[in-house]
């Protein structure tokens, strides 16, 4: 990292989740969390070196802190996408390696890699030469019956001895066969004790932990052993969970007032989108768990479901959707 650049404050993020973290719902959750890292979904090297870049890297500078996480296996190809993710303004540059999609493993990235160290280093080395800002690594604890703590050590000594500080460490480990991306969140069981061993094992690289966690109090708790954790689901079901993270996680900034204060400041930011020809819908279905467990999120919920795909829906819809949830019902 480049002199007198400082490094993204890891201590909460959100993770990176396909299909889910894309400008929209980032927009969205900052302006629940102020300081929490956001991450994008996984963005494959072909798709910015062959594809069209600016759909997949423009953000608004709202967003930031805000990582961008690159799936690929290619040094040059992630050496080359890496550059143009740091020309585009990100924080931080994240390698997929825990991603067990079949078909991700078909194409040679993401956790079959955890069985290729040497490469899983070439990589980062080439990302690490090619721009100024920091590569991490987001791993699982191992891969099918690759799943000792001497295999993850491995993992972690090869691709640390390259120049890779930042582990952000899935506490489950990956079935590349036989289970599908969502059993892979779920059936594997979680090991907090493997990813607090390796730090305890490397106290001189940052270790995040990942999985799992569904509260601040939970994520307050990891922090007493590791350096950050990630939130990945809970956070996208009910976001409201990020509201204060900023003072009990970072020690500072106050959150949004009420769930309401969110929509009332969004709303001009939706009218824009609305106005540069991006649909509604688009945007409304990352806020859907905003009232989660209040009464009147269902009829929020059923209203944007119902309207948001209309033609021409504005903001209209989402004020609308908001005012059956009254504001005097929420919780803080």
């Amino acid at each position: 990292m480049a002199a007198g650049m400082t490094a993204p404050d890891r201590r909460l993020s959100v993770a990176p989740m396909m299909d889910w973290t894309d400008r929209h719902c980032r927009f969205f959750l900052r302006l629940i969390s102020r300081r929490t890292l956001l991450y994008t979904e996984m963005v494959h090297t072909g798709a910015i070196l062959r594809g069209d870049p600016e759909r997949h890297l423009a953000h608004d500078a709202a967003e930031h802190p805000l990582a961008l996480q690159l799936g690929g296996s290619d040094p040059a190809e992630l050496a080359a996408a890496a550059r143009m993710g740091r020309d585009y303004g990100y924080d931080e540059i994240n390698l997929n390696v825990g991603c067990p999609s079949e078909r991700v493993s078909a194409g040679r990235f993401g956790a079959c890699l955890m069985a290729e160290p040497e490469l899983v280093a070439d990589c980062v080395t080439a990302m690490a030469e090619a721009v100024d800002i920091p590569v991490t690594v987001k791993s699982r604890i191992g891969i099918d019956d690759r799943d000792s703590y001497e295999e993850s050590v491995k993992f972690v000594e090869i691709v640390a001895a390259r120049g890779c500080r930042t582990f952000i460490v899935h506490a489950r480990k990956a079935w590349l066969s036989g289970l599908s991306p969502k059993q892979n969140r779920e059936v594997p069981p979680l090991r907090y004790d493997i990813v607090r061993r390796i730090k305890t094992d490397f106290p001189e690289l940052e270790i995040i932990l990942n999985g799992g966690v569904e509260s601040l109090t939970a994520a307050e708790e990891h922090l007493a052993a590791l350096d950050g954790v990630m939130i990945g689901r809970s956070a996208y079901h009910d976001p409201w969970i990020l509201h204060n993270a900023d003072e009990r996680i970072f020690g500072g900034g106050a959150g949004p007032r009420s769930r309401h204060d969110v929509i009332d400041s969004i709303l001009p930011w939706v009218e824009g989108q609305c106005a540069a020809g991006v649909p509604l819908h688009h945007m409304t279905r990352h806020m859907m768990g905003l009232f989660a467990g209040m009464q009147g999120a269902r009829a929020w919920r059923r209203h944007l479901s119902e309207n948001a795909c209309r033609r021409n829906a504005g903001p209209d819809v989402l004020r609308a959707a908001a005012a059956l949830v009254a504001a005097d019902l929420e919780a803080a």
